[in-house]
């Protein structure tokens, strides 16, 4: 049984003779009734060797066997090297990398998958240790459905540079956006506060007891269905651009989260938002020089994006 740390083995007393299976183990491990429930529909509880249902009934002298899971702490790093992860620039205080979709800056409750922080750990680099355990050296993040260009701290001068940095709104911000539809104006600014979506705590919405929030836009293509936008943001807030462009009935192609057409994004090829961080600029935090570091687009965003060129 590997992978458990704690496998228990006891034989039914007489005073347990007639018990329900989950009752039972409440009284003999100090379990919660709703925790044995969890680990016999898991298929980790087993009397005399065979699979019980949790409302069955113990015989004295039967072997309960009882296999414990680790507890998984959903915030401990792991590292593992991530496919797909490139390194744009790295120094003693920084590096840049081009993040790809799917991956999460960091670890959080609810996500198992990689990890960004994970990957820099199991290739060896070392990161600021400022910051929460699971975040040390973030000063910035990209949705795991959001791909593109991204720093990360190695020094604890960096770290404290760059965070008051973005904090000030110092930090250029350039992202490119495939929306459907036209916005009028072609370009502009969206200032409108961002706040937790009533309903739906997974997503966000323009909330008016929300927090400060400006995107501004630029038109770079329209086509028949969908406009490229560059997109500078001006705050930083969990999903930005993404809210604003659908409150503006402009959703990214793709994002059904936010209210784009299902079949558009299918007809492009799409599984997740087209929305990409193509350039990052700062002043170095130990040289003080500007630096300007940049991400072509990825094969999914580059196709869809033909696609909809193509279309007439």
């Amino acid at each position: 049984m590997s992978g458990f740390v704690d496998q228990r083995t006891v034989l039914v007393p007489d005073g347990l003779a007639g018990e329900r299976v989950d009752a039972a183990m409440a009284r003999m491990f100090g379990f919660s009734r709703t925790r044995a429930a969890d680990l016999i529909a898991a298929g980790l509880v087993q009397v005399d060797g065979g699979d019980v249902g949790k409302s069955d009934r113990l015989h004295a002298g039967s072997m309960l066997e009882v296999s414990i899971p680790a507890e998984v702490d959903p915030l401990v790093v792991v590292p593992e090297l991530v496919e797909g992860i490139k390194i744009i620039h790295d120094d003693d205080s920084i590096v840049v990398i081009d993040k790809p979709v799917g991956v999460a800056v960091h670890p959080s409750p609810g996500w198992s998958g990689p990890t960004v922080v994970g990957h820099l750990a199991g290739a060896g680099f070392r990161i600021s240790t400022s910051g929460a355990s699971e975040r040390q050296g973030i000063v910035q993040r990209l949705d795991v459905g959001t791909s593109g260009v991204m720093v990360i701290t190695k020094s604890e001068r960096a770290y404290s540079v760059l965070k008051n940095a973005f904090r000030h709104r110092t930090v250029d911000k350039t992202y490119h956006a495939l929306v459907q539809g036209h916005p009028d104006p072609l370009q502009g600014t969206i200032d409108a506060p961002i706040g937790r979506h009533p309903r739906h705590d997974y997503k966000f919405a323009v909330m008016a007891d929300g927090r400060h929030s400006v995107t501004h836009y630029e038109t770079l293509e329209a086509h028949r269905f969908a406009s490229l936008l560059e997109v500078h943001l001006e705050t930083g807030r969990t999903h930005q651009i993404r809210v604003h462009m659908a409150a503006l009935k402009h959703p990214c192609v793709g994002d059904i989260t936010y209210g784009a057409d299902p079949s558009l994004g299918q007809r492009v090829g799409l599984e997740r938002q087209w929305l990409h961080a193509v350039k990052l600029g700062f002043e170095h935090p130990d040289t003080g020089e500007y630096v300007e570091y940049e991400s072509t687009y990825p094969d999914d965003l580059a196709h869809a994006l033909e696609v909809i060129r193509d279309a007439h």
